[in-house]
């Protein structure tokens, strides 16, 4: 299955460090990533691939989730497919 995660918060040091290194330790695919800073703010958004995973959707929500509450970051990952519907015209 494939997957998108959105990142949002103000830029600091080591954000694409801490999510990348967790989806690497889950066995979480980086397929495409794009990430910019407008003004202060952080924002990235990554197309993963979850085929290989060690952990749940679930599980790995909740990781997403912690580094998030510690590091002052909103974290969201999102089914493709539903992604795409909830973004179509």
């Amino acid at each position: 299955m494939k997957a998108i995660i959105t990142v949002v918060g103000k830029d600091k040091v080591g954000i694409i460090a801490a999510v990348s290194t967790k989806l690497a330790e889950c066995s979480v695919n980086i397929l495409d990533i794009s990430q910019t800073i407008m003004q202060e703010n952080f924002t990235m958004m990554m197309s993963v691939d979850l085929a290989g995973s060690t952990v749940s959707l679930k599980e790995l929500k909740m990781h997403l989730n912690e580094i998030g509450s510690r590091i002052g970051l909103v974290i969201n990952i999102y089914n493709e497919e539903l992604f795409n519907s909830m973004h179509r015209v």
